[in-house]
């Protein structure tokens, strides 16, 4: 099948374009029918019905986010009432049997999973507990795993080959799981991925991309291989994830809301895009042959942010997949594929600074790239907005709050900006018209997680996160804390957007997993927007009380943004409402193979020694001989010296001596990882390396 597609004979499919072609036409209409009616009401609602430059603003930027915000009501309420129908009868599991599906043999697929910095014990585990799922099920044979590293630091880097070599020992995985770093880190990522297609991509059929959080259960990976050999046309198919195993508050919350409402959202995205769906970077599946030729990210040629290497790669790699004529699908009827979330709202910002640039920097694609597909350029500009609609929504309150100052302090103007002739202009005040305007944005804010309550009332889910009551009680509870945290995501993702504009640097680091927030990091990280909501709040006081009632939607959470911060990471608060049954998931309650495996795995924590990977690297014969395999000779005749002095200095005064570069230049030179372990172990029992060895021998005797 596959031969068909890489000898030319991609063809759409003519029925679901059309049925695509309908479903995107009617939202559309439906979107922009809406926020027409919405700024009719908001022209009226103006005192000067758009009469003065700063109305017109206010009406321009309340459009766009009006609009904004009605896409995500309209794709629920699709997937709702696709749900309702029992599944959308065009997607992939739709169109074939169980029964055929089970019989299409397996082709061969590699499982990668580029790590950078990422926590090694709890990463390893999670990989460990994916190819337990897939022996258990049989079908081990036709798949091979690899490790992609990037990581810089020694220490990291080197558990990361300690623990491989662990792991393969303990699967009987030789030949099987495969561990590579790479010695220079190039275009983030999608750098990585391509390294691994270029050295052995060729080999295989299929390549599923795992995050280091990754968790995709066997039955799904085969079922991910087998709808591939049955839709040659299919490029990649992108499974739904669901988030698990958060501790804290926050992570709970977050892990509440995708479960419960990633249903509808992502029945409805499915059935608008079709075919041209969005490829999220992890959790999918991709034909290797068509992706290696049609999908390679050269660096952007634009200025500032537009130029250098693609930060954001997935939705970028989808659309030059469907620009070749390929199929992109999600399948949210593939379950049991998981990721993890941020612990705190400060890691989740951390990466949204991150991804605010990617995201920014497809606007150049977008309106440049030749050939792309008008849904693929729909979902860059929905990235787009995820970041863009904060500083507009934050351009908007200073509007507002602007024409509110100038209606009380300042005369009223009969004659505003361009209005000429005998007759004045009288503003006009319409507060019903408002408190309807007001209305319709809350509906569609938040009858989207009522749909949800009735899909799980309907279907009978309700038990799965605690019942009814509870459930109902966990919705209240998510609703009141994205109330509080959407000012502060609003001021955080504006900045991200200014310092991406003007292109400011960014490091790329790995996620915390496990720190709670502190009451000092909060009021360093939070403290900007505490003082802009309590001098708002003052601001709208003067001016009118009303106005001031206004305010307090964003303002208060301004002001309680430390507390806020520091609550949320709280993991004893996250234990306490799961222990009562509040905010739990399905698969809380059930026993999901792959899942309980990641647990016991990760739960298996070896007792810290007090030497670090690099020392026991040094010391370990064992650890020193498996470094030294992987390592190379590096001492030629203009680095041989260079290294040589390293070398002297690690030894006289310890790694710390050495800089990360120096110290990995060294950990991959096979001449002085033998030099180290042998003339470590003959310092003297007062230096450095003679106390670790002391410390070696203490921990071999227990």
């Amino acid at each position: 099948m596959s031969d068909l597609c890489e000898a030319g004979a991609v063809e759409s499919s003519p029925r679901w374009r059309t049925v695509a072609a309908f479903r995107r036409a009617l939202l559309i209409v439906l979107v922009l029918g809406q926020t027409l009616v919405a700024c009719y009401y908001l022209l009226w609602v103006l005192p000067y019905h758009g009469g003065t430059w700063l109305e017109l603003a206010i009406l321009g930027l309340f459009a766009v986010l009006y609009a904004w915000i009605a896409v995500g009501f309209w794709v629920a309420a699709f997937g709702f009432a696709f749900r309702l129908r029992g599944g959308d009868r065009y997607s992939l599991l739709r169109r074939h049997k169980d029964r055929d599906l089970e019989s299409v043999p397996l082709a061969r697929t590699a499982i990668v999973m580029p790590v950078y910095h990422e926590p090694v014990h709890w990463t390893f585990s999670g990989l460990k507990a994916v190819y337990r799922d897939l022996e258990r099920n049989g079908q081990l044979d036709h798949f091979e795993f690899f490790i992609l590293s990037d990581s810089r630091d020694p220490d990291t880097w080197l558990a990361e080959q300690a623990a491989w070599h662990d792991l393969v020992r303990e699967l009987g995985a030789e030949g099987r799981l495969f561990y590579r770093r790479r010695p220079v880190n190039l275009n983030y990522k999608s750098g990585n991925v391509a390294d691994f297609l270029r050295r052995w991509g060729r080999h295989y059929e299929y390549m599923v991309v795992l995050d280091a959080d990754s968790l995709v259960s066997g039955r799904t990976l085969v079922r991910m291989v087998r709808l591939m050999e049955l839709e040659p046309r299919v490029g990649i198919l992108q499974t739904n994830p669901n988030i698990i195993n958060g501790q804290s508050l926050f992570a709970r919350i977050q892990q509440f809301g995708n479960r419960f409402y990633s249903p509808l959202f992502a029945t409805g995205l499915a059935a608008i895009q079709m075919g041209d769906a969005a490829f999220w970077g992890h959790n999918a599946i991709l034909r290797v042959r068509p992706f290696m030729r049609h999908c390679g990210l050269r660096k952007l040629r634009g200025p500032g942010i537009f130029g250098g290497p693609i930060m954001s790669h997935d939705f970028v790699e989808a659309a030059y997949m469907g620009r070749a004529g390929y199929e992109v699908w999600l399948e949210p009827g593939l379950g049991e594929s998981f990721e993890e979330s941020p612990p705190t709202l400060s890691d989740e910002l951390v990466r949204d600074n991150r991804w605010a640039k990617g995201n920014l920097q497809h606007l150049w694609i977008m309106l440049t790239a030749p050939g792309l597909r008008f849904a693929h350029r729909m979902a860059f500009l929905n990235g787009i907005m995820a970041y863009l609609a904060s500083p507009l929504w934050l351009l908007f309150l200073i509007c507002t709050t602007v024409e509110a100052a100038r209606m009380t302090l300042a005369p009223i103007d009969y004659f505003p900006d361009g209005h000429q002739g005998l007759f004045p202009l009288w503003p006009e005040w319409r507060p019903e018209w408002a408190l309807a305007l007001a209305l319709s944005t809350a509906v569609l804010l938040f009858l989207p997680k009522i749909l949800a309550l009735v899909d799980a009332i309907v279907h009978h889910l309700a038990k799965g996160f605690g019942g009814l009551g509870r459930l109902t009680v966990s919705v209240l509870i998510e609703i009141a804390v994205s109330v509080l945290l959407a000012p502060l995501r609003m001021l955080a993702h504006s900045r991200f957007v200014l310092a991406a504009l003007f292109n400011v640097s960014l490091k790329w680091a790995g996620q915390n997993r496990t720190e709670e927030t502190t009451w000092s990091e909060a009021l360093r990280t939070q403290l900007p927007g505490m003082v802009i909501g309590v001098g708002w709040s003052a601001f709208a006081w003067s001016l009118d009380r009303l106005f001031f009632l206004w305010s307090l939607p964003v303002a208060l959470p301004l002001v309680l943004a430390v507390p806020t911060s520091v609550l949320l990471s709280r993991v004893s608060i996250g234990r306490r409402l799961r222990a009562r049954r509040l905010l739990a998931i399905p698969e809380e309650g059930k026993r999901l193979a792959i899942l309980e495996d990641a647990r016991t795995a990760r739960a298996q924590i070896k007792p810290d020694t007090g030497l670090r990977p690099v020392e026991h690297a040094v010391l370990s014969p064992d650890l020193n001989r498996l470094h030294w395999s992987l390592a190379r000779d590096h001492r030629t005749a203009v680095r041989g010296e260079h290294l040589k002095a390293a070398v002297i200095r690690c030894l006289q005064d310890g790694p710390d001596a050495l800089s990360a570069a120096e110290l990995s230049q060294v950990l991959q030179d096979r001449s002085s990882l033998r030099e180290l372990h042998r003339k470590a172990w003959c310092a003297p029992p007062s230096d450095y390396w003679g106390r670790c060895v002391q410390r070696l021998a203490r921990e071999n005797d227990s």
